[in-house]
């Protein structure tokens, strides 16, 4: 059962801008697994397979964001900082968890969640006050949902799907990234991870019914001391068209939805290819 967790956060001291990037964000996760299960912490901090979860960045909370209003318009995250973060300063962070094993594993966590228990991102105290779990009217990050029920509400009729890349996104192709967001790249990312932990397997879907209709994206280009990366942000509308089986749109409809829990592309569990759903008001 996918899970889409917003951890609301209170910074005790400033935040460098050099300790909100994906890679120190990571760690503060693995910290938070270990703090519960030492065990599936040094797992998760090992293993180099498709990892159970995907991280966003670090988001000032700002109730007035027409992101967290409407959903439709402004839909970039903020990725990056080049100031730190004030103290005091409410932020958010989203964690969402692909499998129940997982969820199960870090239960205690939420249940035992303790205000005043500082957790350390570099030389910062943060506090979490709050998590939210489902979805709320400013907050479109936050859900949760059985596999079937995302198969189950999945549209069969609805040829349109419209993708909000919200973070700079890439897909790997060889030895090397593109930003492409082609209808291979989008639907087999998804189609990927819907497989490996849903239990309801797709063995082919309908990709040469897709076609991109509607495309406003441009390249970002986030670096650290370490890396560069690049890769889009913005809006996709893809359509399917031509003689296609219920079914099948339905299948195209259920990963679409899947998105919001699962990212699309490379370093989801670093804060990139955070992607959404949107739907016309």
């Amino acid at each position: 059962m996918p899970h889409s967790l917003v951890l609301n956060l209170l910074p005790q001291s400033p935040i460098p801008p050099q300790y909100l990037t994906g890679r120190h964000l990571h760690a503060l996760f693995l910290t938070l697994v270990s703090s519960v299960d030492t065990t599936l912490g040094d797992r998760l901090h090992d293993s180099t397979a498709d990892k159970a979860f995907t991280l966003s960045p670090l988001q000032i909370s700002n109730t007035n964001s027409p992101v967290l209003k409407s959903g439709k318009g402004g839909s970039k995250l903020q990725y990056s900082h080049q100031q730190p973060i004030p103290a005091g300063t409410p932020c958010w962070w989203r964690i969402s968890l692909l499998d129940d094993t997982l969820f199960g594993k870090l239960t205690q966590l939420w249940l035992n969640l303790n205000p005043n228990r500082p957790w350390h991102l570099g030389p910062a105290d943060l506090y979490i006050t709050s998590i939210q779990g489902t979805p709320q009217s400013i907050q479109p990050w936050a859900n949760a949902s059985t596999y079937a029920q995302l198969y189950e509400e999945a549209n069969e009729r609805n040829s349109s799907i419209n993708l909000s890349f919200s973070t700079p996104t890439a897909f790997r192709q060889g030895q090397y990234d593109t930003t492409l967001p082609t209808r291979e790249s989008v639907f087999n990312s998804l189609l990927s991870r819907w497989n490996k932990y849903s239990g309801i397997e797709f063995t082919q879907i309908a990709i040469e019914s897709i076609f991109p209709s509607f495309v406003n994206i441009h390249t970002e280009i986030l670096a650290d001391s370490r890396s560069k990366f690049i890769g889009i942000i913005g809006e996709v509308n893809y359509k399917i068209l031509g003689e296609i089986e219920p079914i099948q749109i339905k299948q195209l409809n259920a990963l679409a939805n899947f998105a919001l829990y699962a990212g699309i592309g490379r370093k989801t569990t670093m804060g990139m290819g955070m992607t959404r759903r949107l739907y016309s008001p």
